[in-house]
């Protein structure tokens, strides 16, 4: 079932501004938050999107960890690990490559690693609090 969005992006961006916004981080990411790169990495992936949901993958909260090694080469290596709303879904072998996409083209990024997991089992607690809004979900 596709559910059409209340809000959306440029009404966010009216009403929470292009800075930092506590309600449009997922509540249960982690990660290398002061590494230089966390911030472009989290650009880059609030541009990709589940295709039958009208939420971007990081505050959609498919995106559980995202680990940054520096390397002696003076580049980073970028590990994720994310899940998907559902086994059964239909980019499940497109969604890593996407991912990859939009990491590696970030100077300073050498390898990046995606990895599907299913535990924790994904669910609407994951969500940014943005997300919920745009897809009229009050919890």
């Amino acid at each position: 079932m596709k559910v059409d969005p209340v809000a959306d992006e440029q009404m966010i961006k009216d009403a929470l501004g292009d800075d930092f916004d506590e309600m449009a981080e997922p509540p249960n990411i982690v990660g290398s938050k002061d590494h230089p790169l966390w911030k472009p990495i989290i650009q880059n992936l609030r541009e990709v999107f589940d295709p039958e949901i009208p939420v971007n993958i990081y505050e959609l909260g498919l995106i559980y960890e995202i680990l940054i090694t520096d390397q002696p080469d003076q580049t980073s290596d970028i590990a994720v690990k994310m899940t998907l709303t559902s086994p059964a879904c239909p980019v499940a072998q497109e969604m890593p490559g996407m991912v990859q996409g939009a990491i590696f083209p970030l100077s300073g990024v050498g390898n990046v690693d995606v990895d599907i997991v299913w535990e924790p089992t994904w669910d609407p607690s994951h969500m940014a609090e943005t997300a919920k809004l745009q897809l009229n979900m009050f919890m």
